[in-house]
Order: C-alpha cells, then structure tokens, then sequence
C-alpha cells in the first residue's frame, strides 16, 4: 500500500465554545498522546491563518522489526514520513452568539426549538432510529420544565395551602431564589443551557431559515474551496456531531457550485460521532438532505461514519445516507467504535458517566492502540481510507 507523504486535512469540530486556536491545543495534546501509544515521532507548528486557521503536523517513524542505532549513534533514518496541514472550520462564533444572551431568553429560545423539532417531525424521527438519541434530545427541556413547575409551586405554596395570597410576597422571591441559585447551577452539571443553544443550532442548519447561518456556510464554502486547491496526495475532510452537519453543506455547496471540484483527489469524508440525522430529520431540512444525497454520489469521496455503542448522542448503526432519503445511493461506511478499547480501565470508569464526554472521545487521544485513532486517521502514514477496516494495519510493515 502506498503511504501517504502529503495530506491536507479540513476538520469541522463538534458544538463547543472553542475557537481555533483551542482546538489547536487539544488536537495537540491528544497527537502527543497517539505518539506515546503508537511509538511514532511527532511534530507539531505553530498556528497560521487569520480565516481558517491551520497548522503543520510532521509524522515519521520507523517500520516494526527496524533496527535501533547502537548507544551514542547516530539514529537510523525514519521509514516513513508524513505532513499534514490541518485546517479547523470551527462554529465558535455561533456557539458564543447563541449562549450570548440572558438567562430567560436562552431558556425561551430553547423551548421554540424544542417545539420547531417536533412539530417537524424530528422527535419522531430520533426515537425511530435511535431511542438513546430521542432521550438525549427530551432531558434538558424535561430537566427544565420539572424545575419551572417546582419553581411554580414554590411560589403558590401559601395561596394552596389556604394562606393570604400576600404570602406570595414573600414566596415569589423564594421560588425565584430556587431557581436561580439552586436549579441553574445544578443544570450546569448536565450542560442545560449549552443543550438548549445546540438545538436551536439544529433548527437553523436543518430549515436553513437564518441569513445569518447561510452567509456563513457559503463563506466557508469560498475558503474551503481554496485550501483543496493545494496539492496532496489526500485529503481528509472529518468532522465531529454538528460539525457533520457544517461539513455537509459546505461540501454540497462546493458540489452545487461546482461538480468536477473533487476530480482527480483522494477524498475521504469522516464523520465521528455524527448529527448529521439531527438535522436532516427535520421535515423542513430537504437542502441538507439534497446535499447529503450529492456527497455520497460523489465517485471521488468515500465516505466513513465512525459509530460508537456506547456514545448516546449518535444514531448508532443508522445508514445516514438512506435514512437522508437516498437508499440507491452508495452508503457510508460504517466504522463501529467502543471507547472502552482506547482507554485504561479506570480512565473509562471515570467518563462513562458522563455522556458528552464520552461523545468527545472520537477526537481525543486514546490510552491504548485500538482500531480508531483522531490522530493516525488526520497525520499517520497510512491512508485515512483504512480506517474503514478495522482489520487492516494502522501503520506500515
């Protein structure tokens, strides 16, 4: 198998209030992590671009079996090397903007989308594909509607239990007080308010009703189309939960603009962990599913969708592409995951409680070798396209 000396890589991170230069240092703190486990050397650049930001990332090592220099020589030369240029299309600024306001506002926002998904069918939609997804998408609103009606009572108390109604003078403010200093702080441990601003995320990519989104996504479009102009052997466009929805549009952009951009390279399309269905199952979302429908068409991408059983927030064994309505198109492939392989026992014990922890893994460093690695798929020797079969080796021989 030819190993890939040059790959340009696009990676279009999941909802998290991160900027570039963050997702910078967590791919690099989980690549020095990879190292450690696979036994390569790595090297990492500084961060360069004022729109998307990018970064070189220098991979080398030698085959199993090589021999090691002597003490005090020189070492022996690497059997492989490879430099990728990785570029982060990152939504922070959407993230930021939508948890920008106050308290009720993001609270009342959540709720109209909370309506908007349903009403659309999305609900429906989850709990028949995945349960553990439509359970993930009822709990913060449920959370939320519990801690009203508590807050509620609260504050009626004296009038039910037959006291003056001037009771509530003082009962008013301590439901609020409840709510405020007991149920807010609470509901961050479980990231309520973040949820709520997700799903209103949700709503936009999958109606395409804000101008504000559109304009943006067609400017990502412009300046992804740029970066695949440079030569590489491969390219590697990943994303992770929302991010796949991003990504999905601003290569259906590219596809709609322009048919024979992807001619002559080696794409390989990876979703980890994707939301792609979060979106997409909105009766309203016929673009996105038009677009997904143009990518999986596409003779030169091949598609990987990385699944995890014990991640709640992904449809676990869904075909995206034919539940998108495109059941004769070729499908993604699917790529099974269980976090509890790339980690130590006692590190799985400490996240596995926590389900967007859990949902973060896809991009993080591992513990142990195991059949999926963020970093070896985005800088490794190997193609990314090997990834698709977990009996294949992860490096060279």
């Amino acid at each position: 198998m030819r190993l890939i000396k040059k790959r340009v890589v696009l990676h279009f991170p999941g909802f998290e209030p991160l900027d570039g230069v963050a997702h910078r240092a967590r791919y690099e703190r989980s690549a020095r992590q990879s190292s450690a486990v696979w036994g390569y050397s790595l090297e990492i650049g500084t961060p360069d671009g004022s729109d998307l930001l990018s970064f070189e990332v220098s991979t080398s090592g030698a085959a199993p079996g090589a021999a090691e220099a002597a003490p005090g020589a020189e070492p022996a030369p690497a059997t492989w090397q490879t430099k990728s240029r990785i570029y982060m299309v990152d939504h922070d600024m959407f993230v930021r903007r939508l948890r920008s306001s106050n308290t009720l506002s993001q609270i009342v926002a959540g709720f109209r989308s909370c309506a908007q998904i349903m009403l659309e069918g999305g609900m429906r939609g989850y709990f028949r594909h995945a349960w553990r997804f439509g359970l993930f998408f009822l709990f913060p609103f449920l959370l939320t509607a519990l801690a009203i009606a508590l807050t509620a009572q609260i504050a009626v108390a004296p009038y039910s239990l037959g006291f003056s109604p001037w009771h509530m003078l003082w009962s008013g403010p301590l439901a609020l007080c409840f709510f405020i200093f007991a149920f807010l702080p609470f509901s961050e441990r479980f990231h309520t308010l973040h949820l709520f601003a997700d799903w209103q995320m949700a709503v936009a990519l999958g109606r395409m009703h804000r101008a504000d989104f559109n304009d943006w996504l067609e400017d990502r479009a412009t300046a992804v189309s740029k970066v695949l102009a440079e030569e590489a052997e491969e390219y590697v466009i990943s994303s992770h939960s929302m991010g796949s929805n991003v990504a999905a549009h601003v290569i259906g952009i590219l596809l709609e603009r322009e048919p024979e951009i992807f001619k002559g390279k080696r794409v390989v399309f990876a979703t980890l962990g994707s939301a792609i269905l979060q979106c997409a199952l909105l009766s309203s979302a016929n673009l996105l599913r038009a677009r997904v429908g143009l990518i999986a068409r596409c003779p030169e991408i091949s598609w990987l969708d990385v699944q995890c059983l014990t991640d709640s927030i992904n449809f676990y064994k869904v075909p995206v592409v034919a539940a998108c309505g495109h059941p004769d198109a070729p499908p993604a492939k699917m790529l099974l995951i269980r976090v509890k392989q790339m980690l130590t026992r006692e590190h799985y014990r400490k996240i596995r409680k926590d389900q967007l922890r859990v949902h973060r893994q896809y991009v993080l460093g591992p513990d142990l070798q195991a059949p999926f690695d963020f970093t070896l798929m985005t800088s490794g020797p190997m193609p990314a396209s090997v990834f698709a079969y977990p009996e294949q080796e992860r490096f060279p021989a």
